[in-house]
């Protein structure tokens, strides 16, 4: 079966977030997910198969880690939109069954991807003792996020702090269900992005994951009110980096992104 590794939230090779995608008949057992993505060792890999038509879904949908399933992915849901645009399994708006409900994904003429997915709900929290030591730096607010994503969001006091961020990883396991974003304003918004941020999860295998998705359903509504506009974008400072255009829709949120495939080969264990 085929195999293809796809940098999402960017429009060049080699840069973004890489996500191993495999289109399937059906899903094998859950075992065999987990070797695959643990042999493709990449932050998320995404495993996708045709539904019978006339449902509320075209194709179900799974994520998985080098270590566990996850709930809801961005990167690894665009990359997926991608193989089925430029293989030609899908076009136009492709509906996804996930463990999140139902996403969707629209290709525009220029080849973007705009995601739907739910927003996730912030609820403010005291800010726990020993984050700031293992983050790094003292954070301005916290707080949490929906089941979904399981994330802790951490404002910090400027971009450079953000970019300056070396986490003890060990440490920080302890302080949220999947992972902490790490978040600031940009300092200067005339460079193409209004927020920067950061994401670690080392509690699901992934010490620091290059463009987070799923995180900017929470970074939308946390960034919002405090910029006064709905339609934002975001830029993920890790090695790799990749901006994500944000439009806050209510319980919706739209996530918008380019990506290239980089790999295209052949996995030679079926299940």
């Amino acid at each position: 079966m085929r195999i293809r590794i796809v940098d999402a939230f960017t429009d060049r090779a080699f840069a973004g977030n890489p996500a191993g995608v495999l289109l399937l008949d059906s899903f094998p057992d859950d075992a065999w997910l987990q070797d695959v993505a643990r042999e493709v060792n990449l932050s998320e890999t995404a495993f996708a198969h045709p539904l019978p038509p006339g449902g509320e879904a075209d194709w179900a949908l799974r994520w998985f880690t080098p270590a566990t399933e996850v709930g809801m992915c961005g990167h690894a849901t665009l990359a997926t939109a991608h193989v089925l645009r430029t293989t030609g399994a899908a076009t136009g708006t492709v509906r996804f069954a996930a463990r999140c409900g139902i996403l969707t994904a629209t290709t525009h003429e220029d080849g973007s991807i705009t995601l739907d997915f739910p927003t996730s709900p912030l609820t403010p929290v005291k800010i726990p003792d020993g984050l700031g030591e293992a983050l790094g730096a003292e954070p301005v607010s916290a707080h949490d996020t929906s089941e979904h994503i399981g994330d802790l969001v951490v404002e910090l006091a400027d971009e450079q702090t953000v970019r300056g961020l070396t986490p003890d990883f060990k440490a920080l396991i302890a302080h949220s269900a999947r992972g902490i974003i790490a978040t600031a304003a940009a300092d200067d918004p005339s460079q193409g992005y209004d927020f920067v941020s950061r994401g670690f999860f080392p509690g699901v295998g992934i010490d620091e994951d290059p463009v987070t998705g799923s995180a900017h359903t929470a970074l939308a509504p946390f960034w919002s009110p405090r910029l006064g506009r709905t339609e934002l974008t975001g830029l993920q400072a890790s090695a790799r980096s990749g901006l994500v255009r944000v439009s806050l829709r209510g319980e919706r949120t739209l996530l918008t992104g380019t990506a290239v495939t980089v790999i295209d080969g052949e996995l030679l264990t079926a299940p």
